[in-house]
């Protein structure tokens, strides 16, 4: 059973690689882990020995398939225990993400599985990322950031991409959710500010707020 980690590191890598092209740098490891450069050198050599990893200095690190398949099952634990904790017992999507990183180390393919059952068979968490199946299959979906919307254009709010305590408290105090329907009315040259109609309401949204909205296009 590989360790705790392990697995933080498997899991940094992969959220790290899909914003990278090519191999993930030891600095970009280091800051994700907060750790030290030297350090994070010393557990990639381990990783690429169990061949979890493909690591050359200077070059970069990817996943091997093994690695891949680890960090998946990791994410698929991680995202239904957020769905759990938000949905059956009521905390908050802003408190969820810090509780699901301590129980997605729990080892038991039966729990997660039963979990799954339990809960309905989700395909999204609460900050609308995918939740990956039993065989290790996600679900996509086109979405936008709400930042590349045009006047007149319309859509439905369907993830975050800052899923940070910060962020999503900032959210809630706009009264702003997942699956809200918006319609974009006007943008200022200026500085690219949004007036959003939002439901049965009008927001004014600033270019980091709808640079961190992810919506589906009607």
């Amino acid at each position: 059973m590989p360790s705790f980690t392990v697995e933080n590191y498997i899991k940094a890598i992969f959220h790290l690689s899909r914003a990278t092209e090519g191999g993930v740098s030891t600095n970009a490891i280091a800051e994700a882990i907060g750790t030290r450069a030297a350090t994070v050198s010393d557990m990639l050599k381990k990783l690429a020995a169990q061949e979890l990893v493909s690591y050359k200095k200077y070059q970069g690190t990817e996943l091997t398939e093994k690695g891949q398949k680890m960090a998946i099952h990791i994410i698929r634990k991680h995202r239904l225990w957020e769905v759990f904790l938000m949905d059956t017992l009521g905390f908050r999507w802003d408190e969820v993400h810090d509780i699901a990183e301590e129980l997605e180390h729990i080892p038991s393919d039966k729990l997660v599985n039963r979990l799954e059952e339990f809960l309905g068979y989700p395909k999204f968490d609460p900050h609308g990322d995918p939740i990956p199946d039993r065989d290790g299959n996600i679900h996509r979906r086109v979405q936008v950031p709400l930042l590349d919307l045009k006047p007149g254009e319309t859509g439905q709010i369907s993830s975050v991409k800052d899923s940070s305590k910060a962020f999503l408290q900032y959210l809630d105090a706009q009264q702003i959710k997942l699956n809200d329907k918006l319609k974009v009315l006007e943008i200022y040259d200026f500085d690219q500010t949004h007036i959003v109609q939002l439901n049965d309401r009008q927001l004014t949204m600033s270019p980091l707020v709808c640079e961190n909205l992810f919506v589906i296009q009607d």
